[in-house]
């Protein structure tokens, strides 16, 4: 995305995720490689803190899903099974002026969201549906003719002098063998998902697993995107979270509509706000497709696509069951009470949930991105100025403490390091002797901490510190012996998951 036409509130948030350590540019000292970034000190920290609270709420609060890590390269043949040799593809357009190439489903998206933020959702709406339609059928001639009928205009030539549509395969793809030229070429897995669905029964048989039982996988995955866009949001190189659910064919629409409902709650209990997400159902739906429904989130570009549940059938297991001829199926020793006897053998249909773990992590840096007016001092002394901090839930918060001696003597900058020390083992923390301890505050609420502990002349009397409360501002005056406990307390993955 041109930094230029970037939203306002996604320029501050961008360039704070690179001030403090969240983010940077791929590769920068040689100008850096489009759509692809780097997490830095700070931004591994809260990735990892959500995809251990999404893995912990799959593995751990469900008795029936476990969890694997299957390898990036696989066998070809499982892009044949699935279809993405053939049919992942993006409809692509390019602007003769510009000479720049868009997707065209994104451009229709766009003037769909122009229409719904004008105050007219129906016309919106209608657009989405005849994209959908278009394109369900590969009408690319349909597709470019509509985005001709609403007048859209290249972003940088404002021109609508637009090529034919054509289809762009987004799998990246290399060299299978080093000795062997003729070798085929193996890929970089454009999803997770058909690493669960090969190992489907070694993981059933290997856990003891009975319908109906999930199989979780947090991975890297690759496409080749040609319209790489909104910082993290679109990339080449992303991370996914997904667990495929197998299920009794016939119950697919009642697991359904409850992993939807769990999945929702999931990503209100990290404190996204109810009103800030919305459920889209899917006006195209893949061939093998039920029911599909992306959770949207409201980023500063407007509702977009953050995960996705899906209802798949039997199609994955059923594809890779008939190209590698090895049976793909469960033995149900329930009986079913409409004929008295076993289920036995059949193909278990899918329920698949699947996030973003960048976007999700563009969410939550984006719910609390915070600015706030505030006043300090007082009498003549009162001035009003603009305080910036990450409201981030503590659970989340890449440090959780930062520690402070007031001053670097009197014996404040060793004790400080005692309750580091004590510590350490159970929190991240940081301990930071320099600068005024106002400056060292902004420093921390910059960053999300939660919980700033200042030791002090009265701490060398009667072993209290005084906690300062990142959100509030204000302060609390505690015993030493007491720490562990509260921010404890206050950090523990326990407080989310209690609301799920």
């Amino acid at each position: 995305m041109n930094p230029a036409s970037e939203p306002a509130q996604l320029k501050d948030i961008v360039a704070h995720a690179k001030e403090y350590g969240f983010v940077f540019q791929s590769s920068e000292i040689y100008d850096g490689l489009a759509a692809v970034y780097d997490y830095g000190p700070n931004g591994v920290e809260l990735k990892n803190n959500l995809k251990r609270l999404w893995w912990e709420a799959m593995t751990q609060l469900n008795g029936n899903v476990v969890g694997i890590d299957a390898a990036i390269f696989m066998d070809p043949r499982t892009w044949e099974a699935s279809g993405h040799i053939a049919g992942f593809n993006d409809p692509l357009i390019d602007n003769l002026d510009s000479k720049k190439r868009y997707r065209a489903d994104v451009l229709l998206e766009e003037k769909a969201a122009e229409y719904e933020n004008a105050g007219d959702p129906a016309r919106g709406a209608a657009l989405t549906a005849e994209m959908g339609r278009l394109l369900t059928a590969n009408d690319l001639a349909g597709v470019r003719q509509l985005i001709l009928d609403e007048k859209i205009l290249c972003p940088v030539s404002k021109t609508g002098n637009w090529t034919e549509v054509r289809q762009f395969n987004l799998m990246f793809s290399t060299q299978g063998s080093a000795v062997d030229s003729d070798a085929p070429p193996v890929y970089l897995r454009p999803e997770t998902a058909q690493g669960i669905f090969v190992n489907f029964l070694n993981v059933q048989k290997s856990a003891r697993m009975k319908v109906p039982f999930g199989i979780a996988q947090i991975g890297k995955a690759f496409r080749n995107e040609i319209v790489a866009r909104q910082f993290i949001f679109r990339m080449r190189e992303f991370e996914q979270m997904e667990m495929q659910f197998f299920v009794r064919p016939g119950t697919e629409g009642e697991w359904y509509d409850t992993w939807k409902a769990a999945r929702r709650r999931f990503h209100e209990a990290l404190g996204l706000p109810a009103a800030k997400l919305r459920f889209h159902d899917h006006d195209k739906l893949a061939h093998y497709a039920k029911a599909a429904v992306d959770i949207e989130y409201e980023f500063p570009f407007g509702f977009k696509e953050m995960e996705g549940i899906h209802s798949r059938g039997d199609f994955d297991l059923t594809q890779h069951q008939n190209l590698s001829r090895k049976k793909q199926q469960y033995f149900d020793a329930d009986i079913d009470p409409a004929t008295g006897k076993a289920y036995g053998n059949y193909v278990p249909f899918v329920v698949e949930t699947s996030v973003g773990a960048d976007r999700l992590f563009l969410a939550t840096m984006c719910n609390a991105f915070t600015e706030e007016t505030i006043t300090e001092g007082e009498g003549e002394t009162l001035q009003t100025k603009t305080r910036t901090f990450l409201k981030l839930p503590p659970a989340l918060a890449p440090v959780k403490a930062a520690i402070f001696p007031l001053v670097r003597k009197d014996g404040m900058p060793e004790k400080a390091q005692e309750i580091f020390d004590a510590l350490k083992f159970d929190f991240r923390l940081v301990l930071e002797e320099r600068d005024a301890i106002g400056k060292r505050y902004t420093r921390q609420d910059l960053i999300g901490t939660p919980f700033c502990i200042v030791v002090d002349g009265q701490t060398l009397e009667d072993e209290t510190v005084t906690v300062r409360h990142r959100d509030s501002r204000e302060q609390t005056r505690m015993p030493i012996s007491e720490l562990r406990a509260y921010i404890g307390e206050a950090v523990s993955f326990r407080r989310i998951f209690e609301q799920l």
